[in-house]
């Protein structure tokens, strides 16, 4: 007869013979972090290729895959979700309203083919946007915004910011990291976060890239993208798309700061 192992999650697991190894592994398997996600698309080939692509990824455990934005607020009422997938243009109540009425759960991701939903949609604490005909490399990338933030979510608390003459504090657990405000040479946002990147190392701060730039210590950077502010005296030269710091390290330009950015040319 195979034993059975019982975790303290509920699991039950069968071992055929007593293959320690197998166990060890079976067990860490199933402590791994994951996160609930749902899946809302009322196209039936668009659902079903944001279901395949999520079970590729292990941290993901879908609790939901729902035909109307109706029948996921039925699941979102009943079970604690940490991510949306929504698309946006359905019947009846759009991927907008509903997120709406979701607003406490921490990652939305919005999967549409109306690309001119997308200023609103960031409105909504959307952390990412994708234009339909989803594509396996786009979906990656997502998920590795989703790591990234729910990951630093986790430890927020962790994080403090105090400024002082020219430098930035950063206090990252018991650790706390003076940085030259000259060594930054851009901000990057992620939703509520923003790191403060140098040529070393990536810093995170526990508030959004909107708050700091309205501190009188980040003067001297400049908004070229939702997500991305760069310190003027690295811009090495730009163009229509990017802008180009001294260390060859290429920022994206949005389209709603295109006319801003010509005044540093």
């Amino acid at each position: 007869m195979i034993p059975e192992i019982y975790t303290n999650d509920n699991y039950i697991i069968r071992v055929a013979g007593f293959n320690k190894k197998f166990l060890f592994l079976r067990l860490n398997r199933l402590k791994m972090k994951t996160w609930n996600c749902v899946i809302v698309d009322d196209e039936d080939v668009d659902r079903l290729m944001v279901v395949s692509f999520a079970k590729r990824f292990g941290k993901l455990n879908l609790v939901g895959v729902c035909r109307s934005a109706d029948e996921a607020l039925e699941i979102l009422n009943q079970t604690a979700v940490d991510i949306l997938f929504l698309d946006i243009d359905m019947p009846g109540s759009n991927g907008v309203t509903l997120r709406k009425k979701a607003m406490d759960i921490p990652v939305c991701i919005f999967i549409s083919g109306h690309a001119e939903y997308a200023v609103e949609s960031f409105e909504l604490e959307t952390l990412d946007f994708i234009v339909k005909p989803l594509r396996l490399e786009r979906f990656e990338k997502a998920m590795q915004r989703i790591e990234q933030f729910l990951e630093i979510k986790e430890k927020a608390e962790l994080f403090e910011l105090s400024f002082g003459d020219n430098t930035v504090f950063i206090k990252e657990g018991n650790e706390k990291t003076r940085i030259n405000l000259s060594d930054i040479l851009y901000l990057e946002a992620l939703k509520d976060y923003t790191f403060l990147v140098t040529a070393r190392k990536k810093h995170c701060v526990w508030s959004n890239i909107g708050s700091l730039l309205k501190q009188e210590t980040f003067q001297s950077f400049t908004r070229v993208h939702r997500s991305f502010a760069v310190q003027k005296r690295f811009i090495k030269k730009i163009n229509a798309q990017e802008v180009m710091l001294n260390n060859d390290m290429a920022i994206p330009v949005g389209r709603a700061f295109k006319d801003g950015i010509k005044s540093l040319l």
